[in-house]
């Protein structure tokens, strides 16, 4: 596999042209997938507040992926990856994984070792590169419910 470079900014400004299309490109992706009662996206302005942390990953000039975490106080603290998304044309070059190591990172440098995430059955390669990183299905958290177009997953962050 080919591994490309890519810069990982921490995002406060959602108005960036290029943030805002490849969201789009991401919300058309989930909406084709599933139906609107079990796609869980969260809209950016949600991502970029207080309880939550947005990135986007750049490659040159170029906004090639993201990836956000939102905090939550539950059973335990942990971090809910949202939003991890890579541009079609730069998929295959392991921007996924980077994206998921630098949530991580970041969760981790905030003394969080809980990390969850929702995912969908009818997204193959996002659930195999989560079961590759450790991740480990789970019953619905947080505001959750049963749903067959849900996949719950944590994993346990070691420092």
């Amino acid at each position: 596999m080919v591994q490309t470079q890519m810069k990982i900014c921490r995002v406060f400004d959602i108005s960036d042209p290029g943030l805002v299309a490849l969201v789009a490109r991401s919300d058309d992706y989930l909406s084709e997938l599933y139906p609107p009662e079990s796609n869980h996206a969260e809209p950016l302005d949600v991502l970029v507040a207080d309880d939550a942390a947005f990135f986007a990953g750049y490659i040159e000039d170029d906004i090639v992926a993201c990836g956000a975490i939102k905090l939550f106080e539950g059973d335990v603290r942990f971090g809910e990856v949202k939003r991890v998304f890579v541009d079609e044309k730069h998929r295959g070059k392991r921007l996924a994984v980077t994206m998921m190591q630098y949530l991580e990172a970041y969760l981790l440098e905030n003394g969080i070792h809980t990390v969850r995430l929702e995912a969908g059955p009818l997204q193959p390669e996002a659930l195999s590169l989560y079961r590759k990183l450790g991740y480990r299905e789970r019953g619905p958290f947080g505001h959750y419910r049963l749903d067959p177009l849900s996949v719950f997953m944590e994993k346990e962050l070691c420092a």
